[in-house]
């Protein structure tokens, strides 16, 4: 693209010329891809269009931001998710120059803290650490890593049978439970032994009735060198180790996954999750407290059943072990955050583990710890977690997920120490949120500490073994937008380092695994059966009495309306009050429903977090400026689940709808529990809701960024609702299908344990190549990290 503009330029020097005069004209050092755009349609609209689909326009709208310091102007230029070029122009030659990176991001360094005169810049570099890394190609690929590694690992065998064959023996030598072997005994030495094994154990079981059980065949099998774990009857038996002769004469990728995915090899999980109130009562909607909670409360009762069936279906009867390690917090405002022990309901062995984050003196900190203060806590918090692990689980646990930046970091250091593979989930990236927040560290550094939480993201990132987002945007982004991990492939952080290959968005390491909403709770209104008709009485009096009982502000004068729901954190970035806003601004709207907020707290007093408190003044000022009294209500309040759920389909009893306006959301929960429960849902369409919901089928999107045609299409949704009911009808069920076809735990579940022992084969068979690259993210945290943790202060 580049060269093609270079050379339109030669003969097209005017327009080039006008258009770098007008970006110098916004007298403004970075311009954003809507800036840019936006000089340049004003341009082609007073040339006639005569400059609409040449070169220049296509490489405008495909720049993502530029840097003017007369005489240059410097472009970053993305043609595809992880594919980027960057390009100078001078103001008087106007000829397009490729630069480096490196060029690129010292243009910006410029801006802001230019280095001194002959001081060099530490520059952070993962890209030469990928060479063993088998990467993909194809945009369109991004996510579906395990599809590619299984190719990989499928061909190495084939081609180099004599390294590959012996590795996948000396993997199924080392798995135990409880210091007992299972699927290989030690004695069977190389790989002539193990075929002529197959074969016996075959010829013996192929002659057995296929619904025998594991223990009437345990003996001749045991004499073999088979240990439990190919199957709980001959049957299952017969198939994995078929199998497996498969996958030694002629690996298919197929083949590997299925018997891979058969191994018992997951038994003992620890999930980290730091910060925020991590409990199951009374702890939503406090601060830090909100999706990733529910999160991961569902994926443990859903991974439990399935690592149950998986190891019963094998052949081996034990009872998985997962705990959640989180922070102890002893001043824990009524939740039962100052526990150290609790189990998690609806699962038989899944508790919640606390461990306090200590002072350096040793002394334990009480009080909550905002996720931007949290990291001087952190390596003292993952020393007494892995002594808490190793006694909550009698052992090292298969698998470690670590949840959010903080929860990735520890499960880094957990990970390393201990030689168990690492899952990262990242819920949400923060670059992506806070505009220039790497660039403007500095400004930033007080309130919000990006550079030390930026730092522990490429080191966790880094260091998994596999990642797993919720969407495709979340890593790779849009044509238009770029995706929270795609933000930590270039940037700087001016005065500290430079990272010119942060992450690569072709590595395999990414897979795509979408969770669901809890089934037993968010179910359909018109599923009458099961619903919680006991709870109304409660519903009514929140949303229609004078005193809900909840700390509260405003009322329905005409309760008869259809209720805009809402519910979510109150932070700048859920956007609650830009709703707000939007639903006050717009007659039409405020004039035929009403708008339920659910969030944070009514009273800035009752607050600690400054971002409320902001967000509350706001609200209440939006609800005075409007005269919203009468046509809203917003409750302080925290629901548990079951009220939630219920008053999910309460709302849609009356025809209402449900609206997330948040300016960005990495996936979207609360969305997937209004669908499953048959609500119509308006949602951001950045972020994950732009793949979850299909526009005019599941629900709709909306622009928060333009709060009067969000409001727009709204009332015109609720206006054609009102002249012909099918039509909410329409969307309430093209929801509830969606839900059932592509967001439900069981589907996670199975993904997510077929993933981990795929993955954890890959880091057996590659942990050699890995060593450069641990000592390289080794110094990154010593000489990086450390400094930033501690100067934060509190740990």
């Amino acid at each position: 693209m580049i060269e093609t503009l270079k050379v339109w330029t030669a003969e097209h020097r005017d327009p080039v010329d006008a258009f770098l005069r007008r970006c110098f004209a916004e007298n403004r050092v970075l311009l954003l891809q809507s800036d840019l755009c936006r000089v340049l349609d004003a341009l082609v609209a007073e040339s006639a269009s005569a400059l609409a689909g040449t070169p220049l326009q296509r490489a405008v709208q495909r720049f993502q931001e530029g840097v003017f310091q007369r005489p240059w102007a410097y472009f970053a230029l993305r043609e595809g998710a992880g594919r980027w070029q960057y390009v100078r122009m001078h103001q008087e030659q106007l000829v397009p120059e490729t630069v480096s990176v490196s060029e690129f991001l010292a243009s910006k360094e410029q801006v802001v803290k230019p280095p001194a005169d002959g001081e060099s810049v530490l520059e952070i570099d993962f890209e030469p650490f990928g060479r063993h890394v088998p990467r993909l190609q194809e945009t369109r690929s991004i996510g579906q890593g395990v599809l590619h590694l299984n190719r990989h690992l499928a061909s190495a065998m084939f081609t180099r049978p004599e390294v590959g064959h012996v590795r996948m023996l000396n993997f199924l030598r080392k798995h135990t439970i409880d210091g007992r072997h299972l699927m290989l005994a030690p004695r069977i030495r190389d790989v002539a032994a193990l075929r002529d094994a197959l074969r016996q154990a075959l010829a013996h079981v192929d002659t057995l009735d296929p619904a025998t059980p594991w223990a009437a065949i345990a003996e001749p099998l045991g004499a073999l060198g088979f240990e439990p774990g190919w199957g709980a009857t001959a049957e299952r038996v017969s198939e994995t180790m078929g199998m497996l002769v498969d996958i030694l004469e002629a690996p298919s990728p197929g083949v590997l996954e299925a018997f891979l995915a058969r191994i018992p090899m997951i038994s003992r999980l620890l999930i980290l999750s730091p910060h925020g109130y991590f409990g199951q009562d009374d702890v939503l909607g406090r601060p830090d407290t909100g999706g990733q909670v529910v999160y991961i409360l569902d994926q443990v009762r859903a991974l439990e059943h399935e690592m149950r069936e998986r190891m019963a279906v094998q052949g081996v009867h034990v009872d998985p072990r997962i705990i959640v390690v989180t922070r102890l917090i002893p001043d824990s405002e009524g939740t039962t955050c100052n526990q150290p022990l609790e189990k998690i309901q609806g699962t038989d062995h899944a508790c919640i583990v606390r461990v306090p984050f200590h002072h350096p003196n040793g002394e334990i900190v009480r009080q909550w710890v905002s996720r931007f203060e949290i990291w001087p806590y952190l390596e003292s918090f993952a020393v007494h977690v892995e002594r808490e692990a190793l006694a909550q689980l009698g052992g090292r646990p298969d698998l470690i997920i670590g949840n959010y930046s903080d929860g990735n970091l520890v499960a880094s250091l957990l990970s390393e120490r201990l030689g168990v593979t690492q899952c990262n989930i990242a819920h949400a990236l923060e670059q992506t949120k806070y505009l220039h927040s790497a660039l403007y560290w500095e400004d930033n550094d007080p309130t919000y500490h990006f550079a030390c939480q930026y730092t522990a993201d490429l080191i966790g990132m880094n260091r998994a073994d596999f990642i797993i987002t919720s969407t495709y945007q979340e890593i790779a982004g849009t044509p238009q937008s770029i995706g929270q991990y795609e933000s930590y492939r270039a940037y700087t952080l001016p005065g500290l380092y430079r990272v010119v290959n942060g992450i690569d968005l072709f590595d395999p390491k990414f897979n795509i695994v979408s969770p669901g909403a809890d089934a037993d709770i968010y179910f359909p209104y018109t599923d009458t059966s099961r619903r919680l008709h006991s709870l109304m009485p409660e519903i009514e009096r929140l949303l229609y009495a004078p005193d809900p009982g909840v700390p509260h502000r405003g009322r329905f004068d005409d309760p008869d309306r259809p209720l805009i729901f809402t519910m979510a954190r109150l932070d700048r970035i859920k956007n609650l009050s830009g709703l707000t806003e939007w639903f006050g601004a717009s007659e039409r709207l405020a004039g035929m429903a009403n708008l339920l907020v659910i969030g944070g707290h009514v009273d800035a007093a009752a607050s600690s977090d400054e971002e409320e408190k902001s967000e509350i003044a706001r609200m209440h000022a939006l609800m005075d400026g409007a005269g919203l009294d009468g046509r809203m209500r917003w409750l302080g309040a925290r629901l548990d689940k079951n009220l939630a759920g219920e008053l999910y389909r309460h709302v849609a009893d009356r025809r209402g709808i449900f609206v997330q306006p948040a300016l960005f959301e990495a996936f979207g929960l609360t969305l997937i529990e209004a669908m499953a429960s048959g609500l119509p849902v308006f949602a951001t369409r950045y972020g994950g809701p732009l793949e979850i919901i299909q526009n005019g089928i599941s629900g709709f999107h909306i622009d928060p960024n333009d709060g009067a045609a969000a409001a727009d299409a709204i009332a015109d949704f609720l206006e054609q609702c009102a002249a012909d009911p099918a039509r909410w009808q329409r969307i309430s069920e093209g929801a509830l299908a969606r839900v059932a076809a592509r967001y439900t735990w069981r589907l996670y579940a199975e993904r997510m344990m077929t993933l981990s022992r795929i993955y954890g084969f890959w880091k057996f068979v590659s942990d050699l190549e890995r060593e450069e690259a641990a000592r390289y993210l080794q110094l990154f945290h010593h000489l990086q990290y450390r400094p930033l943790a501690r100067a934060i202060g509190g740990g």
